[in-house]
């Protein structure tokens, strides 16, 4: 037993021994992206306007740029915002007509101006992009989860004219 236990414990002293003199190659990380990876180059962007009367004066733009993979980002950028978390929606229609919800985006976070949970909101449909300028849509910025009060608003598509495109 004696001779079992020594043989043990010599064999994990020199195999500690051997890897921890090892030289280890460190290696320098790649920071380029791939060839066309990493780039967003098209894009529209639209302006969302403060609603008068709501004490806020909080306006922004909305941008959808297309990647790589054909997908549809939707990034938002506020300001004038408080402590708080700004629901946001596109509603079919012109903005301040009674219009339906078409599609919930991630809540603004008031302290950064931008979405909550991620920098962009993606969508998957690789026509999506394509059909912005044609789309009879609008997006509204809550004050409240209950989506009540608009706070800012602005026309996308055929109800205006993006202020940048690419």
């Amino acid at each position: 037993m004696r001779i079992n236990s020594l043989t043990l414990t010599i064999f994990i002293i020199a195999t500690t021994i051997i890897l921890s003199s090892c030289e280890q190659e460190r290696l320098e990380p790649i920071t380029t992206a791939a060839k066309g990876g990493g780039t967003v180059q098209s894009y529209y962007a639209y302006e969302i306007d403060s609603v008068v009367g709501q004490g806020t004066n909080i306006y922004g733009r909305v941008v959808f740029w297309k990647d790589q993979g054909g997908n549809t980002l939707i990034q938002l950028a506020l300001y004038n915002t408080d402590d708080n978390y700004y629901p946001v929606s596109i509603l079919s229609g012109s903005k301040g007509e009674n219009t339906e919800e078409i599609l919930s985006l991630y809540d603004v976070d008031g302290n950064s101006g931008e979405f909550y949970q991620s920098k962009f909101y993606v969508i998957s449909d690789l026509n999506y992009f394509h059909n912005i300028l044609l789309m009879n849509v609008h997006v509204n910025v809550y004050l409240t989860g209950d989506k009540n009060t608009i706070v800012a608003s602005g026309n996308i598509g055929v109800n205006n004219d993006p202020v940048g495109s690419k």
